[in-house]
């Protein structure tokens, strides 16, 4: 079974600056100074593959690429991997969905006031995915972080922050409405 999601999550941290021999040695968590000087150690796939065979990690790359997630791009001579169309619609997903599980964690925890600078340059193909979760969540926990994030993001993404804060002020209505409703009934 090829681990297509744990490949392109590790591929996200060298995209367009390493091939596959570098994508190998953070899968399977090699200690080499090169990974640790660019804290490619970091990555949270690093070493998922450790118990494999640097040829059967290899041959895991391999067959994404002749399957059309990954592609090489070159730079000189040196080929370096990118994301095919497909491939990125799957990491996509993959770097939203892990933001929604941070953003989850500290809406739990009640943080009103959240760093969300980290946010501010990623894809933001990627953020607005992230944000049609917390939408989709309908949990009003999310609001005091969204709106953290708001006063520190460029205005495209403030405006899409501002419009799921809305939607999460809805759900709440609608949930209080049913509640009043259903204890009168």
């Amino acid at each position: 079974m090829i681990e297509v999601e744990t490949v392109l999550r590790g591929a996200d941290e060298l995209i367009g600056s390493g091939g596959r021999t570098l994508l190998v040695k953070i899968l399977r968590g090699s200690r080499e100074k090169k990974v640790l000087e660019l804290k490619l150690d970091a990555s949270p796939v690093y070493g998922c593959f450790r118990d494999l065979s640097e040829a059967e990690v290899l041959g895991k790359i391999d067959w994404l690429i002749s399957h059309d997630f990954l592609r090489y791009e070159y730079d000189g001579r040196l080929p370096l991997l990118v994301y095919t169309e497909k491939g990125w619609s799957i990491e996509r997903f993959t770097r939203a969905k892990e933001l929604f599980l941070v953003l989850r964690r500290a809406a739990e925890a009640g943080h009103g006031e959240f760093d969300a600078g980290f946010l501010k340059d990623m894809n933001r193909e990627v953020i607005f995915l992230l944000l049609d979760m917390v939408k989709g969540s309908g949990d009003a926990r999310f609001i005091p972080l969204l709106e953290s994030w708001e006063r520190v993001d460029y205005k495209k993404v403030r405006k899409r922050i501002r419009g799921v804060v809305s939607a999460l002020r809805g759900h709440t209505a609608i949930r209080n409405t049913e509640a009043e409703h259903d204890s009168e009934g």
